[in-house]
């Protein structure tokens, strides 16, 4: 183990071409025109490109670096690259030059073919272009190929349509910093010049022995186990939440933070999760446009150093049945250039009329826009999490706490609200232990749309989903709001009574959406039916709410997306969801097939041998007997059970891609799996462990 000590402050940011590297590498006017280019969105031209290329070439060499990458977000839910290296032609003398040119900053152009389109481009059109963001910073990755440079970029096709994730949150970033400005300016701020989302992703992961991973082919397909019984001992103690971290789990925690204090990732957080061998890491607040390409880093280096510490990381929704799930909370707010909080309620939230006005919009925003944040949320291991009492239920509310409830509230039922509940000291009648004044609102772990403070916090997210697409919807329902709220107020004669009423009047008409109780209850589940809110259960049966005219409308309308993006996108999403089932399904077939029966049928025989050779001994075999029995009653159900998760497979793997074939696979593919899992998971519990042939959950999630 190494005891190297390190200085956070001297090696954060050491591998970023940050601000203070450009100030220092930049000549003045070339620096001043990419700040312009960042902060107003101006164009750079080509001669100021070539400068900041040629320094961050440079840099990047000074690193180790001898490739540089265009960075992007596909529409395949990982990042992609293509690598290429600084050497030119070379030259009479024999030598080669080291050139990067503001041309190749700027522009790439991978082929766009194999990428998800959704239909936006044939397979024969196969141009497309990464074009640089400036406003996330270059990093050097250093790793097994040695240091590569790493230039973030969004990617669109020939013809201009999106064909990642990064393209539309700029666009939904650019369309609330508009809107709220828009808004700021209605209550007399002159000063501020941007508004900017501002998030926090909290990512969750399990870690696994390396070696044991390999021996479950359900893990390396898919990601998650597809059979597995419960050991003894599962989550139920709650002694591995915030619990003592291992060392080995330390060790590794170590390394990953010192990667990611590296490229400019302010890791702060970590701590043990629920569920045994379940873990959390979360940064501090970034830029939204930052904090996505930030979360990726993690996500990438959590694997990375996690196979260097002789474990796999298991980003999966899902990866154990019987333990929580992996989730990631999307922290959001809104923040001015000059450090105002929009969703900063201050000490007398009744008092503070503008916050009010921004939160009954995001009442507004989410009751109308329910079924979309869900959609952001659909993933098909999430299918596994949402409603199933460890997760936000599928159904959207809105939790305020107590403060705010009591405010809006008041607002409802007499037009104005004249004071704000007091969180008062906490008492804990020991006299060692300091008085502090507690908050005034507790917190709800089951919402999934929970303001916390100063912050909205969305808990729905899987952990491997990008947080860019939920950021996206964020972004572009609060534009809507805020611009509609605007249009009344701009034509108000008095503005303190047109607020006022139109802060009532969203309260009123949004208040079905607040829910502060338990979102884990029946009660609430009948509650919301009666209330009128979506109760969204699958992915498939989400994804048509981004394609419903309304979607279109108000994606449109910010220019956030095309109907056509939103086609394709809805395209990609019930084919991602049919290939991912299919996956499962005939990773089952052939774990079922090649594993597992035939090391059941070889364990029956030899306790069929062991019972004849009781018999011949005079002894009583009845044990042996009932338990072979028992064995092949569940192999016989097993047996049966595949063959029909086989024919149903064969059956739905012919259709046409598309919704329907989407929705035979859940309800028609995904039941016969289960139906096949129950009795493997029964005779688990009942053949010898030397007889099962791959590792156990115990062995899995408590021996790491």
């Amino acid at each position: 183990m190494s005891t190297e000590k390190i200085n956070v402050a001297d090696i954060f940011g050491e591998n970023v071409f940050n601000d203070t590297v450009m100030q220092e590498r930049l000549p003045k006017k070339v620096y001043k025109n990419l700040k312009q280019t960042i902060e107003e969105g101006r164009e750079l031209d080509l001669e100021t490109a070539d400068v900041i290329a040629h320094e961050m070439k440079e840099w990047a060499i000074e690193k180790g670096a001898t490739h540089y990458t265009h960075w992007f977000l596909p529409l395949t839910g990982v990042t992609a690259e293509k690598h290429d290296s600084f050497i030119s032609a070379p030259q009479p003398s024999g030598k080669v030059l080291m050139s990067f040119s503001g041309k190749e900053l700027i522009k790439g152009e991978p082929d766009a073919s194999s990428f998800p389109s959704g239909g936006l481009r044939a397979t024969f059109e196969a141009r497309g272009y990464t074009m640089w963001d400036c406003t996330s910073p270059a990093f050097v990755r250093q790793d097994a190929a040695g240091a590569t440079l790493c230039i973030p970029t969004a990617f669109c096709s020939y013809t201009g349509e999106a064909l990642d994730q990064k393209t539309p949150l700029l666009r939904s970033m650019e369309a609330v910093n508009t809107q709220a400005i828009r808004l700021l300016r209605l209550f007399g701020n002159t000063t501020s010049k941007k508004v900017t989302p501002s998030v926090g992703a909290e990512q969750e992961y399990f870690l696994v022995d390396a070696e044991k991973f390999l021996q479950r082919k359900d893990l390396i397909y898919t990601g998650r186990t597809l059979f597995g019984a419960m050991p003894p001992k599962g989550q139920e103690m709650d002694d591995h939440y915030f619990g003592t971290i291992r060392q080995r789990i330390a060790s590794f925690m170590k390394d990953v933070n010192e990667e990611l204090w590296k490229v400019g990732v302010t890791a702060k957080t970590q701590h043990n999760e629920v569920a045994p061998a379940q873990h959390e890491l979360a940064p501090i607040y970034a830029e939204a446009n930052i904090a996505v390409d930030h979360n990726q880093i993690i996500m990438q280096t959590l694997k990375r150093v996690a196979c260097q510490h002789g474990m796999k990381c298991l980003l999966h929704e899902k990866p154990f049945k019987g333990v929580n799930g992996s989730g990631k909370h999307n922290n959001w707010s809104l923040t001015t250039d000059d450090g105002i909080n929009m969703l900063d309620p201050g000490k007398t939230p009744h008092e503070n009329i503008q916050f009010l006005l921004v939160l009954t919009c995001i009442l507004k925003a989410v009751n109308r826009h329910a079924d979309i944040l869900r959609e952001a949320a659909a993933d098909p291991g999430n299918d596994h999490r949402l409603g199933a009492n460890e997760a936000p239920p599928a159904i959207i509310s809105v939790f305020l706490g107590e403060q705010l409830e009591d405010v809006i509230e008041q607002l409802i039922s007499t037009g104005e609200a004249t004071h704000s509940l007091k969180g008062g000291k906490l008492e804990t009648s020991v006299r060692t232990l300091p008085e502090f004044t507690r908050d005034a609102t507790d917190r709800n772990r089951t919402s999934p749309f929970a303001f916390t403070g100063n912050k909205f916090e969305f808990r729905m997210l899987g952990s491997r989903d990008s947080v860019a697409s939920v950021n996206t919807v964020l972004n572009t329902i609060m534009a809507e709001a805020f611009s509609e709220a605007c249009e009344v107020l701009e034509k108000a004669d008095d503005f303190q009574k047109a607020v006022h009423d139109l802060i009532k009047e969203y309260a009123t008409e949004n208040q079905r959406i607040i829910f502060n109780g338990d979102g884990y209850s029946q009660e609430w589940v009948d509650e919301a039916e009666r209330r009128g809110l979506p109760n969204i259960r699958s992915m498939v049966d989400a994804i048509p709410a981004i394609v419903s005219d309304k979607a279109v409308a108000l994606f449109e309308k910010f220019g956030v997306f095309t109907r056509a993006e939103l086609e394709s996108r809805a395209e990609i999403s019930y084919e991602n969801y049919s290939k991912a089932i299919n996956i499962e399904a005939r990773t089952m077939i052939d774990m079922a097939r090649k594993q597992i029966l035939p090391a059941i049928i070889k364990y029956t025989k030899t306790l069929a041998d062991t019972v004849n050779a009781v018999k011949e001994a005079g002894a009583d075999a009845s044990v042996q007997s009932e338990t072979l029995s028992e064995i092949t009653v569940l192999l016989k159900e097993a047996r049966s059970a595949l063959m029909e998760l086989e024919k149903v497979t064969e059956e739905v793997s012919e259709l046409p891609d598309g919704p329907d074939k989407a929705q035979r696979y859940y309800h028609e593919v995904h039941p016969a799996m289960d139906a096949l899992r129950d009795p493997v998971d029964q005779l688990e519990m009942v053949v010898d462990k030397e007889a099962w042939p791959m590792p156990s959950y115990g062995d899995l999630i408590f021996e790491v």
